[in-house]
Protein backbone atom coordinates (compact mmCIF):
# COMPACT_ATOMS: atom_id res chain seq x y z
CA UNK A 1 0.00 0.00 0.00
CA UNK A 2 2.82 2.40 0.89
CA UNK A 3 4.49 1.65 -2.44
CA UNK A 4 1.25 2.45 -4.35
CA UNK A 5 0.79 5.73 -2.48
CA UNK A 6 4.42 6.69 -3.18
CA UNK A 7 4.02 5.97 -6.89
CA UNK A 8 0.81 8.03 -7.03
CA UNK A 9 2.51 10.95 -5.27
CA UNK A 10 5.47 10.76 -7.64
CA UNK A 11 3.17 10.61 -10.66
CA UNK A 12 1.23 13.66 -9.43
CA UNK A 13 4.46 15.50 -8.73
CA UNK A 14 5.81 14.95 -12.23
CA UNK A 15 2.42 15.73 -13.81
CA UNK A 16 2.39 19.13 -12.13
CA UNK A 17 6.07 19.78 -12.82
CA UNK A 18 5.67 18.89 -16.48
CA UNK A 19 3.67 22.06 -17.20
CA UNK A 20 5.92 24.58 -15.43
CA UNK A 21 8.22 25.31 -18.35
CA UNK A 22 5.35 25.53 -20.79
CA UNK A 23 3.48 27.83 -18.42
CA UNK A 24 6.53 30.07 -18.08
CA UNK A 25 6.98 30.36 -21.84
CA UNK A 26 3.30 31.09 -22.46
CA UNK A 27 3.13 33.66 -19.69
CA UNK A 28 6.29 35.51 -20.69
CA UNK A 29 5.22 35.61 -24.34
CA UNK A 30 1.86 37.09 -23.34
CA UNK A 31 3.40 39.98 -21.37
CA UNK A 32 3.95 43.17 -23.41
CA UNK A 33 6.60 44.99 -21.36
CA UNK A 34 10.19 43.89 -20.87
CA UNK A 35 10.46 44.62 -17.14
CA UNK A 36 7.51 42.40 -16.25
CA UNK A 37 8.80 39.61 -18.49
CA UNK A 38 12.13 39.55 -16.64
CA UNK A 39 10.41 39.79 -13.25
CA UNK A 40 8.38 36.65 -14.06
CA UNK A 41 11.57 34.85 -15.13
CA UNK A 42 13.33 35.97 -11.94
CA UNK A 43 10.48 34.54 -9.88
CA UNK A 44 10.62 31.23 -11.77
CA UNK A 45 14.38 30.92 -11.29
CA UNK A 46 14.19 31.71 -7.58
CA UNK A 47 11.31 29.32 -6.96
CA UNK A 48 13.16 26.43 -8.61
CA UNK A 49 16.70 27.14 -7.45
CA UNK A 50 16.61 24.33 -4.89
CA UNK A 51 15.68 21.79 -7.57
CA UNK A 52 18.74 22.68 -9.59
CA UNK A 53 19.46 23.08 -13.28
CA UNK A 54 18.99 21.80 -15.92
CA UNK A 55 15.37 22.06 -14.82
CA UNK A 56 13.99 18.52 -14.98
CA UNK A 57 10.30 17.84 -15.51
CA UNK A 58 9.57 14.12 -15.55
CA UNK A 59 11.71 12.91 -18.48
CA UNK A 60 12.23 16.41 -19.91
CA UNK A 61 15.49 18.24 -19.25
CA UNK A 62 15.25 22.00 -19.75
CA UNK A 63 18.66 23.54 -20.42
CA UNK A 64 18.56 27.18 -19.32
CA UNK A 65 21.02 30.05 -19.85
CA UNK A 66 20.66 33.66 -18.76
CA UNK A 67 23.01 36.28 -20.09
CA UNK A 68 23.78 38.73 -22.85
CA UNK A 69 24.46 36.91 -26.11
CA UNK A 70 23.65 36.97 -29.79
CA UNK A 71 23.20 33.20 -29.91
CA UNK A 72 23.37 30.40 -27.37
CA UNK A 73 23.66 26.70 -28.23
CA UNK A 74 23.97 23.49 -26.26
CA UNK A 75 26.34 20.70 -27.28
CA UNK A 76 26.83 17.34 -25.63
CA UNK A 77 26.73 13.58 -25.74
CA UNK A 78 23.10 13.68 -26.87
CA UNK A 79 23.80 15.52 -30.16
CA UNK A 80 27.32 14.20 -30.90
CA UNK A 81 28.72 17.50 -29.63
CA UNK A 82 27.20 19.48 -32.48
CA UNK A 83 25.54 22.80 -31.61
CA UNK A 84 21.78 22.84 -31.05
CA UNK A 85 20.39 26.39 -30.91
CA UNK A 86 18.60 27.39 -27.73
CA UNK A 87 15.42 29.48 -27.97
CA UNK A 88 15.43 33.05 -26.71
CA UNK A 89 12.30 34.49 -25.10
CA UNK A 90 11.83 37.85 -26.81
CA UNK A 91 12.96 40.95 -24.90
CA UNK A 92 14.75 38.83 -22.26
CA UNK A 93 18.18 37.30 -21.71
CA UNK A 94 16.55 33.89 -21.09
CA UNK A 95 17.53 31.02 -23.42
CA UNK A 96 16.21 27.47 -23.19
CA UNK A 97 16.23 24.10 -24.92
CA UNK A 98 14.01 21.18 -23.92
CA UNK A 99 14.92 17.57 -24.64
CA UNK A 100 13.61 14.20 -23.48
CA UNK A 101 15.87 11.60 -21.88
CA UNK A 102 15.60 8.26 -20.14
CA UNK A 103 15.02 8.68 -16.42
CA UNK A 104 18.39 7.09 -15.60
CA UNK A 105 20.40 8.92 -18.29
CA UNK A 106 23.69 10.68 -17.48
CA UNK A 107 25.30 12.91 -20.08
CA UNK A 108 28.02 15.55 -20.54
CA UNK A 109 27.29 18.92 -22.12
CA UNK A 110 28.47 22.53 -22.54
CA UNK A 111 26.95 25.81 -23.69
CA UNK A 112 28.33 27.65 -26.75
CA UNK A 113 28.00 31.44 -26.66
CA UNK A 114 27.97 33.34 -29.95
CA UNK A 115 29.05 30.27 -31.89
CA UNK A 116 32.57 29.90 -30.49
CA UNK A 117 32.80 30.45 -26.72
CA UNK A 118 32.39 27.05 -25.07
CA UNK A 119 31.50 27.32 -21.38
CA UNK A 120 30.25 25.20 -18.49
CA UNK A 121 26.63 25.71 -17.46
CA UNK A 122 26.80 28.61 -14.95
CA UNK A 123 23.65 27.36 -13.21
CA UNK A 124 24.85 23.78 -12.75
CA UNK A 125 27.58 22.98 -10.21
CA UNK A 126 27.68 19.31 -11.25
CA UNK A 127 30.74 18.57 -13.35
CA UNK A 128 32.55 15.49 -14.60
CA UNK A 129 36.15 15.29 -15.75
CA UNK A 130 36.78 14.74 -19.45
CA UNK A 131 39.74 14.20 -21.72
CA UNK A 132 39.56 17.85 -22.82
CA UNK A 133 38.71 19.36 -19.45
CA UNK A 134 35.56 19.28 -17.31
CA UNK A 135 32.03 19.20 -18.70
CA UNK A 136 28.73 20.01 -17.07
CA UNK A 137 26.78 16.90 -16.07
CA UNK A 138 23.12 16.18 -16.68
CA UNK A 139 22.01 13.43 -14.31
CA UNK A 140 18.36 12.45 -14.63
CA UNK A 141 16.42 11.64 -11.41
CA UNK A 142 16.96 7.86 -11.42
CA UNK A 143 20.66 7.98 -12.23
CA UNK A 144 22.67 6.59 -9.29
CA UNK A 145 25.94 8.38 -8.67
CA UNK A 146 28.84 5.90 -8.26
CA UNK A 147 29.62 5.54 -4.56
CA UNK A 148 32.78 3.56 -5.34
CA UNK A 149 34.65 6.58 -6.76
CA UNK A 150 34.39 8.47 -3.46
CA UNK A 151 37.19 8.35 -0.90
CA UNK A 152 35.55 6.86 2.17
CA UNK A 153 36.47 6.94 5.82
CA UNK A 154 37.76 3.79 7.51
CA UNK A 155 38.77 2.17 4.20
CA UNK A 156 42.34 0.94 3.95
CA UNK A 157 44.00 2.56 0.96
CA UNK A 158 46.50 0.92 -1.34
CA UNK A 159 49.81 2.45 -2.32
CA UNK A 160 51.02 3.62 -5.73
CA UNK A 161 54.55 3.42 -7.07
CA UNK A 162 55.64 5.45 -10.11
CA UNK A 163 58.38 4.29 -12.46
CA UNK A 164 59.39 4.27 -16.12
CA UNK A 165 59.98 1.42 -18.55
CA UNK A 166 61.93 1.52 -21.80
CA UNK A 167 60.61 -0.66 -24.66
CA UNK A 168 62.90 -2.07 -27.33
CA UNK A 169 59.84 -2.93 -29.46
CA UNK A 170 58.52 0.62 -29.74
CA UNK A 171 61.71 2.55 -28.87
CA UNK A 172 59.68 4.59 -26.38
CA UNK A 173 59.84 5.09 -22.62
CA UNK A 174 56.55 4.60 -20.77
CA UNK A 175 55.43 6.07 -17.48
CA UNK A 176 53.80 3.56 -15.14
CA UNK A 177 51.76 3.83 -11.99
CA UNK A 178 51.59 0.54 -10.11
CA UNK A 179 48.88 0.08 -7.49
CA UNK A 180 49.37 -2.32 -4.58
CA UNK A 181 46.40 -3.31 -2.39
CA UNK A 182 46.85 -3.04 1.40
CA UNK A 183 47.24 -6.83 1.57
CA UNK A 184 50.32 -6.71 -0.66
CA UNK A 185 52.49 -5.34 2.15
CA UNK A 186 50.58 -7.11 4.93
CA UNK A 187 50.93 -10.63 3.48
CA UNK A 188 54.50 -10.94 2.27
CA UNK A 189 54.20 -14.41 0.68
CA UNK A 190 50.93 -13.86 -1.17
CA UNK A 191 50.67 -13.38 -4.96
CA UNK A 192 47.99 -11.27 -6.62
CA UNK A 193 45.97 -11.09 -9.86
CA UNK A 194 46.83 -8.14 -12.11
CA UNK A 195 44.80 -5.61 -14.10
CA UNK A 196 46.61 -3.68 -16.86
CA UNK A 197 44.99 -0.35 -17.81
CA UNK A 198 45.44 1.46 -21.13
CA UNK A 199 45.23 5.26 -20.78
CA UNK A 200 46.39 4.42 -17.29
CA UNK A 201 46.90 7.90 -15.92
CA UNK A 202 43.41 8.94 -17.06
CA UNK A 203 41.96 5.90 -15.30
CA UNK A 204 43.69 7.06 -12.12
CA UNK A 205 43.06 10.81 -12.44
CA UNK A 206 39.68 10.95 -14.21
CA UNK A 207 38.08 7.59 -13.37
CA UNK A 208 39.58 7.38 -9.86
CA UNK A 209 40.40 3.74 -10.49
CA UNK A 210 42.65 3.26 -7.45
CA UNK A 211 39.89 4.58 -5.17
CA UNK A 212 37.44 2.23 -6.90
CA UNK A 213 39.75 -0.72 -6.26
CA UNK A 214 40.20 0.29 -2.60
CA UNK A 215 36.43 0.43 -2.09
CA UNK A 216 35.72 -2.82 -3.93
CA UNK A 217 38.33 -4.68 -1.89
CA UNK A 218 37.02 -3.20 1.36
CA UNK A 219 33.44 -4.16 0.45
CA UNK A 220 34.44 -7.73 -0.50
CA UNK A 221 33.35 -7.11 -4.08
CA UNK A 222 36.67 -8.25 -5.58
CA UNK A 223 39.81 -10.06 -4.51
CA UNK A 224 42.82 -7.80 -3.87
CA UNK A 225 44.59 -7.05 -7.16
CA UNK A 226 47.69 -5.27 -8.42
CA UNK A 227 46.93 -2.51 -10.94
CA UNK A 228 49.37 -1.55 -13.70
CA UNK A 229 48.45 1.83 -15.21
CA UNK A 230 50.32 2.53 -18.45
CA UNK A 231 50.55 5.97 -20.06
CA UNK A 232 50.90 5.90 -23.88
CA UNK A 233 53.47 8.05 -25.67
CA UNK A 234 51.58 8.40 -28.96
CA UNK A 235 48.09 7.20 -28.18
CA UNK A 236 46.45 7.01 -31.60
CA UNK A 237 49.42 5.33 -33.28
CA UNK A 238 50.02 2.87 -30.44
CA UNK A 239 46.37 1.94 -29.91
CA UNK A 240 45.07 2.02 -33.48
CA UNK A 241 47.74 3.16 -35.93
CA UNK A 242 51.10 2.29 -37.40
CA UNK A 243 52.81 1.23 -34.15
CA UNK A 244 49.96 -0.91 -32.78
CA UNK A 245 51.78 -4.20 -33.46
CA UNK A 246 54.99 -2.99 -31.82
CA UNK A 247 52.97 -1.73 -28.85
CA UNK A 248 51.15 -5.07 -28.56
CA UNK A 249 54.50 -6.92 -28.51
CA UNK A 250 55.88 -4.46 -25.95
CA UNK A 251 52.96 -5.32 -23.71
CA UNK A 252 53.18 -9.10 -23.86
CA UNK A 253 56.92 -9.66 -24.40
CA UNK A 254 58.38 -6.91 -22.24
CA UNK A 255 55.95 -5.31 -19.79
CA UNK A 256 54.21 -8.41 -18.41
CA UNK A 257 57.48 -10.37 -17.89
CA UNK A 258 58.95 -7.32 -16.16
CA UNK A 259 55.98 -6.90 -13.80
CA UNK A 260 55.94 -10.63 -13.02
CA UNK A 261 59.66 -10.68 -12.27
CA UNK A 262 59.66 -7.65 -9.95
CA UNK A 263 56.32 -7.94 -8.15
CA UNK A 264 54.35 -10.75 -6.49
CA UNK A 265 51.82 -11.36 -9.25
CA UNK A 266 50.04 -14.53 -10.35
CA UNK A 267 51.67 -15.77 -13.56
CA UNK A 268 48.51 -17.15 -15.08
CA UNK A 269 46.56 -15.79 -18.06
CA UNK A 270 43.22 -16.16 -16.29
CA UNK A 271 44.54 -13.97 -13.46
CA UNK A 272 45.45 -11.12 -15.83
CA UNK A 273 43.07 -8.52 -17.24
CA UNK A 274 43.83 -5.95 -19.95
CA UNK A 275 41.27 -3.16 -20.34
CA UNK A 276 40.87 0.23 -21.92
CA UNK A 277 38.54 2.93 -23.17
CA UNK A 278 37.69 3.74 -26.82
CA UNK A 279 40.95 3.16 -28.78
CA UNK A 280 42.27 1.71 -25.52
CA UNK A 281 39.59 -0.96 -25.90
CA UNK A 282 40.76 -1.57 -29.46
CA UNK A 283 44.35 -2.29 -28.42
CA UNK A 284 43.19 -4.31 -25.40
CA UNK A 285 41.20 -6.60 -27.70
CA UNK A 286 44.18 -6.85 -30.08
CA UNK A 287 46.47 -7.84 -27.21
CA UNK A 288 44.13 -10.38 -25.66
CA UNK A 289 42.86 -12.03 -28.84
CA UNK A 290 46.37 -12.43 -30.26
CA UNK A 291 47.84 -13.54 -26.92
CA UNK A 292 45.20 -15.40 -24.89
CA UNK A 293 48.03 -17.34 -23.23
CA UNK A 294 49.05 -14.02 -21.60
CA UNK A 295 45.70 -12.26 -21.15
CA UNK A 296 42.63 -14.48 -20.82
CA UNK A 297 40.49 -11.50 -19.69
CA UNK A 298 39.63 -8.41 -21.73
CA UNK A 299 37.69 -5.33 -20.56
CA UNK A 300 36.15 -2.92 -23.06
CA UNK A 301 34.93 0.54 -22.15
CA UNK A 302 33.22 1.72 -25.35
CA UNK A 303 35.58 -0.26 -27.56
CA UNK A 304 36.30 1.73 -30.75
CA UNK A 305 36.89 -1.09 -33.24
CA UNK A 306 36.63 0.87 -36.50
CA UNK A 307 40.38 1.54 -37.15
CA UNK A 308 42.03 -0.44 -39.94
CA UNK A 309 38.70 -1.52 -41.42
CA UNK A 310 37.48 -3.02 -38.14
CA UNK A 311 40.62 -5.14 -37.86
CA UNK A 312 40.17 -6.71 -34.42
CA UNK A 313 36.38 -6.86 -34.69
CA UNK A 314 36.66 -8.94 -37.87
CA UNK A 315 39.38 -11.12 -36.35
CA UNK A 316 37.15 -12.01 -33.42
CA UNK A 317 33.87 -12.57 -35.26
CA UNK A 318 35.47 -14.56 -38.11
CA UNK A 319 37.74 -16.80 -36.01
CA UNK A 320 37.05 -19.82 -33.82
CA UNK A 321 36.36 -19.06 -30.19
CA UNK A 322 39.40 -18.56 -27.99
CA UNK A 323 39.72 -19.01 -24.24
CA UNK A 324 39.06 -15.37 -23.38
CA UNK A 325 36.54 -13.83 -21.02
CA UNK A 326 35.16 -10.49 -22.28
CA UNK A 327 33.32 -7.77 -20.38
CA UNK A 328 31.94 -4.76 -22.27
CA UNK A 329 30.30 -1.42 -21.40
CA UNK A 330 28.90 1.15 -23.81
CA UNK A 331 26.35 3.95 -24.05
CA UNK A 332 23.36 4.41 -26.31
CA UNK A 333 24.43 8.02 -26.98
CA UNK A 334 27.64 6.79 -28.65
CA UNK A 335 27.90 6.27 -32.40
CA UNK A 336 29.53 2.88 -31.79
CA UNK A 337 26.65 1.36 -29.82
CA UNK A 338 25.23 -0.63 -32.77
CA UNK A 339 28.65 -2.16 -33.42
CA UNK A 340 28.97 -3.10 -29.74
CA UNK A 341 25.55 -4.77 -29.87
CA UNK A 342 26.66 -6.83 -32.90
CA UNK A 343 29.87 -7.69 -31.06
CA UNK A 344 27.86 -8.83 -28.04
CA UNK A 345 25.57 -11.00 -30.15
CA UNK A 346 28.51 -12.60 -31.96
CA UNK A 347 30.32 -13.42 -28.72
CA UNK A 348 27.14 -14.99 -27.36
CA UNK A 349 26.64 -17.07 -30.50
CA UNK A 350 30.25 -18.30 -30.36
CA UNK A 351 29.87 -19.34 -26.73
CA UNK A 352 32.24 -16.81 -25.17
CA UNK A 353 32.03 -15.99 -21.49
CA UNK A 354 30.83 -12.41 -21.89
CA UNK A 355 29.18 -9.90 -19.60
CA UNK A 356 27.91 -6.61 -20.98
CA UNK A 357 26.21 -3.40 -19.88
CA UNK A 358 24.41 -0.84 -22.06
CA UNK A 359 23.44 2.49 -20.48
CA UNK A 360 21.84 5.77 -21.66
CA UNK A 361 25.14 7.65 -21.60
CA UNK A 362 27.80 9.02 -23.95
CA UNK A 363 31.43 8.40 -24.85
CA UNK A 364 32.89 9.84 -21.67
CA UNK A 365 34.83 9.29 -18.48
CA UNK A 366 31.56 9.83 -16.64
CA UNK A 367 30.39 6.49 -18.02
CA UNK A 368 33.72 4.70 -17.62
CA UNK A 369 34.46 5.82 -14.07
CA UNK A 370 31.06 4.53 -12.91
CA UNK A 371 31.46 1.10 -14.54
CA UNK A 372 35.06 0.17 -13.78
CA UNK A 373 33.60 -1.77 -10.86
CA UNK A 374 31.38 -3.71 -13.29
CA UNK A 375 34.45 -4.93 -15.18
CA UNK A 376 36.57 -5.73 -12.13
CA UNK A 377 33.78 -7.55 -10.28
CA UNK A 378 33.20 -9.86 -13.25
CA UNK A 379 36.86 -10.75 -13.72
CA UNK A 380 38.04 -10.82 -10.10
CA UNK A 381 34.97 -11.59 -7.94
CA UNK A 382 35.57 -11.93 -4.24
CA UNK A 383 36.60 -15.45 -3.32
CA UNK A 384 37.78 -16.40 -6.82
CA UNK A 385 41.46 -16.50 -5.82
CA UNK A 386 42.53 -19.33 -3.54
CA UNK A 387 44.86 -18.08 -0.84
CA UNK A 388 46.37 -20.15 1.94
CA UNK A 389 44.88 -19.35 5.36
CA UNK A 390 42.30 -17.08 3.78
CA UNK A 391 38.65 -17.91 4.55
CA UNK A 392 36.18 -17.43 1.73
CA UNK A 393 32.60 -16.39 2.26
CA UNK A 394 30.03 -19.14 2.72
CA UNK A 395 27.76 -19.74 -0.28
CA UNK A 396 24.70 -19.50 1.97
CA UNK A 397 25.57 -16.08 3.41
CA UNK A 398 23.30 -13.47 1.83
CA UNK A 399 22.65 -9.74 2.10
CA UNK A 400 19.56 -8.78 0.10
CA UNK A 401 18.80 -5.52 -1.66
CA UNK A 402 16.47 -3.36 0.41
CA UNK A 403 12.81 -3.28 -0.58
CA UNK A 404 11.27 -1.06 -1.73
CA UNK A 405 14.07 0.87 -3.44
CA UNK A 406 13.66 3.83 -4.00
CA UNK A 407 11.73 4.30 -0.76
CA UNK A 408 10.05 6.96 1.38
CA UNK A 409 10.48 6.90 4.30
CA UNK A 410 10.70 3.20 5.28
CA UNK A 411 12.34 0.19 3.69
CA UNK A 412 13.28 -3.32 4.77
CA UNK A 413 16.80 -4.78 4.78
CA UNK A 414 17.20 -8.57 4.98
CA UNK A 415 20.17 -10.87 5.50
CA UNK A 416 21.05 -14.49 6.21
CA UNK A 417 23.69 -15.82 8.63
CA UNK A 418 25.24 -19.28 8.17
CA UNK A 419 26.61 -19.23 11.74
CA UNK A 420 26.37 -17.33 15.02
CA UNK A 421 27.99 -13.95 14.39
CA UNK A 422 28.52 -10.50 15.80
CA UNK A 423 26.66 -8.31 13.31
CA UNK A 424 27.01 -4.64 12.46
CA UNK A 425 24.61 -2.96 10.03
CA UNK A 426 25.40 0.70 9.35
CA UNK A 427 23.99 3.24 6.88
CA UNK A 428 26.49 5.69 5.32
CA UNK A 429 26.14 8.72 3.07
CA UNK A 430 27.98 9.16 -0.24
CA UNK A 431 31.05 10.58 1.53
CA UNK A 432 31.36 7.60 3.84
CA UNK A 433 29.98 9.39 6.89
CA UNK A 434 27.95 7.24 9.27
CA UNK A 435 24.25 8.16 9.23
CA UNK A 436 22.78 5.55 11.57
CA UNK A 437 23.68 2.19 13.11
CA UNK A 438 20.77 -0.22 12.71
CA UNK A 439 22.34 -3.34 14.28
CA UNK A 440 25.37 -3.82 16.51
CA UNK A 441 24.99 -7.08 18.44
CA UNK A 442 25.34 -10.87 18.43
CA UNK A 443 22.94 -12.80 16.19
CA UNK A 444 22.21 -16.52 15.96
CA UNK A 445 22.32 -18.49 12.71
CA UNK A 446 19.22 -17.67 10.64
CA UNK A 447 17.36 -15.15 8.51
CA UNK A 448 16.82 -11.56 9.62
CA UNK A 449 15.18 -8.36 8.45
CA UNK A 450 14.92 -4.88 9.88
CA UNK A 451 12.87 -1.84 8.94
CA UNK A 452 14.86 1.33 8.29
CA UNK A 453 12.84 4.52 8.90
CA UNK A 454 14.47 7.56 7.28
CA UNK A 455 11.81 10.14 8.10
CA UNK A 456 14.39 12.64 9.42
CA UNK A 457 17.03 12.04 6.71
CA UNK A 458 17.37 14.06 3.49
CA UNK A 459 16.68 12.53 0.08
CA UNK A 460 19.69 11.11 -1.69
CA UNK A 461 21.87 8.12 -2.42
CA UNK A 462 23.12 6.15 0.60
CA UNK A 463 24.60 2.72 1.12
CA UNK A 464 24.30 0.16 3.89
CA UNK A 465 27.13 -2.10 5.01
CA UNK A 466 26.68 -5.40 6.82
CA UNK A 467 29.68 -6.85 8.66
CA UNK A 468 29.51 -10.24 10.38
CA UNK A 469 32.25 -11.85 12.49
CA UNK A 470 31.90 -15.51 13.40
CA UNK A 471 31.23 -16.46 17.02
CA UNK A 472 30.52 -20.17 16.56
CA UNK A 473 29.28 -22.74 14.08
CA UNK A 474 29.87 -23.02 10.33
CA UNK A 475 33.05 -22.20 8.42
CA UNK A 476 32.60 -18.50 7.83
CA UNK A 477 35.19 -16.34 9.60
CA UNK A 478 34.01 -12.87 8.62
CA UNK A 479 31.95 -11.22 5.94
CA UNK A 480 31.29 -7.69 4.73
CA UNK A 481 29.03 -6.45 1.95
CA UNK A 482 27.69 -3.06 0.89
CA UNK A 483 24.62 -2.17 -1.18
CA UNK A 484 23.22 1.07 -2.57
CA UNK A 485 19.97 2.56 -1.32
CA UNK A 486 17.86 5.46 -2.66
CA UNK A 487 15.76 7.73 -0.45
CA UNK A 488 13.31 9.70 -2.61
CA UNK A 489 11.03 12.14 -0.79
Amino acid sequence: MKKIILLVLLANFFLVAQTQMQNLISRVNSIPDQATKNAVIDSFMTANSTRGFPFIENNNANFIYRGTATTVSVAGDFNSWSQTAMTNLAQTNFYFHTRQFEMNARLDYKFVINGSNWILDPLNPKQVAGGFGPNSELAMPLYIQPWEIQTRQNVQRGTVEERTFRSSNTGATYQLRIYFPPQYHQQQTRRFPTAYFQDGFEYVDLARATTVIDNLIDSNKIDPIVGVFVRPTNRNNEYAGATRVAYRLFFVNELVPFIDSVYRTMKSANKRLVLGDSFGGNISALISFNHPEIFANCGLHSGAFWPNNFEIYNQIINSPRKNIKFVSVWGTYESLFSNMRNFRDTLTAKGYSHRWLELPEGHSWGLWRATTDFILEFIFPFGSTSVKNEIDSEPDFKLSQNYPNPFNPTTTISWQLPNDSYVSLVVYDMLGNEVVTLVNEEKKTGNYNIEFNAHDIASGIYFYKLTANKISGGKLGSFSETKKIILLK
